[in-house]
């Protein structure tokens, strides 16, 4: 018998302002992941590993279709060797449908490690829990507000804590000469070893409240920005005041964005930040007079805005006038030096559901 996976997972935008490391938002932008397994064509594509990758649409430049490589797969088959199986069970046929652009700070990475883990769950016939797919989630991408988000949907608040994942855990994000190196040495490992399993209970969500009035505008720059290069641009410590700066407006944004009707200068005020958003003004041409100019009294509709994840992208969350705010926000983008940046954008409702798997036979 042969079955064909259909995984979608939706773009997620962290941090949201304050909550760095801690809040997400689920996005109602996919990546799609389809895989036959055992089917006809699936045979003749498969390679020796099992897998055949391919990529339809935009967002897929540069991404590899070595199944050990590919973030989608070599997180799929580590979570398969975690639970005895060596690889996937019959010849398999991987077409990917990316609709989340890459780099730029809308959980592209995140998303796919997600994909990852159902996938696996799916071929194995493994049954993980929501909560135990978390853990091999966290295992890899290490910080939980994307994953989080990804997973469950909505509006999510996460925790994590620490364990060692210095061991046989394929990496996230890197270049792909890392990463082949990295698995190189993983597989020489494996002969000596054990893989490393997940601890049980590493990462922990809470679903929060979001008003179904608000909607997310993502102002898209067209240049990618490493999450390595965008964290290498934070201090090494913070003071005091902005520490507890961001958790005075952490606790009052957890709450205000489930109003049934959206206050917008608190979720404004709310929405601000000095952990992250400063230090990486210089990276992002155009986000200092962003953040400082546009406001709910001079752009209606308009509940708040900052970087999402680690940039380019803007996220500004409205409840009207969609179109003029990102209008708005791009012209910024336009009148920066030597010809200004180049955006697309995104109106995107804020989704409840998060990453699903549907099984067909074929």
């Amino acid at each position: 018998m042969s079955v064909r996976y259909t995984i979608n997972v939706p773009a997620t935008s962290a941090n949201i302002g304050p909550g760095f490391d801690v809040m997400g938002l689920s996005l109602s932008l996919y990546l799609t992941v389809v895989a036959e397994v055992g089917a006809a064509h699936a045979a003749a594509a498969a390679t020796e590993s099992k897998i055949s990758i391919a990529y339809t649409g935009a967002n897929a430049g540069g991404l590899s279709l070595d199944a050990r490589s590919n973030l989608i797969t070599r997180t799929a088959l580590y979570v398969l060797e975690c639970n005895g199986q060596r690889g996937f069970p019959g010849p398999t046929a991987v077409t990917v449908t990316n609709r989340i652009p890459l780099g730029r700070g809308l959980g592209s990475s995140g998303a796919a490690v997600v994909a990852g883990v159902l996938l696996a769950d799916a071929v194995g016939a493994l049954g993980l829990t929501q909560q135990r797919m978390l853990d091999y989630c966290l295992m890899i991408e290490h910080h939980p507000d994307n994953v989080a988000a990804a997973l469950v949907g909505g509006f999510v608040a996460s925790y994590l804590i620490d364990v060692d994942r210095s061991g046989n855990v394929p990496a996230s994000e890197a270049d792909e000469a890392e990463v082949q190196r990295r698995e190189r040495e993983q597989r020489a490992a494996a002969a000596d070893r054990s893989i490393d399993l997940p601890p049980e209970n590493i990462g922990h969500f809470l679903r929060l409240g979001c008003s179904p009035k608000i909607r997310a505008i993502a102002i898209i720059p067209q240049f990618e920005l490493a999450t390595s290069k965008a964290r290498a641009a934070l201090p090494g410590s913070y003071r005091t005041q902005d520490v507890v700066f961001n958790l005075q407006r952490l606790a009052v944004l957890t709450t205000a964005l489930g109003r049934e009707t959206p206050d917008p200068w608190l979720i404004y005020r709310a929405m601000e930040d000095k952990v992250h958003q400063p230090y990486r003004m210089h990276l992002i041409p155009g986000l200092p007079q962003i953040l400082s100019t546009l406001n709910p009294d001079n752009t209606p509709g308009l509940l708040g805005v900052c970087l999402s994840g680690a940039g380019p992208t803007i996220l500004a969350l409205a409840v009207s006038h969609f179109d003029e705010i990102a209008a708005k926000i791009r012209a910024v983008f336009d009148s920066q030096p030597d010809g200004g940046v180049a955006t697309t954008y995104e109106v995107l409702d804020i989704v409840g559901e998060g990453a699903t798997c549907v099984a067909t036979e074929l």
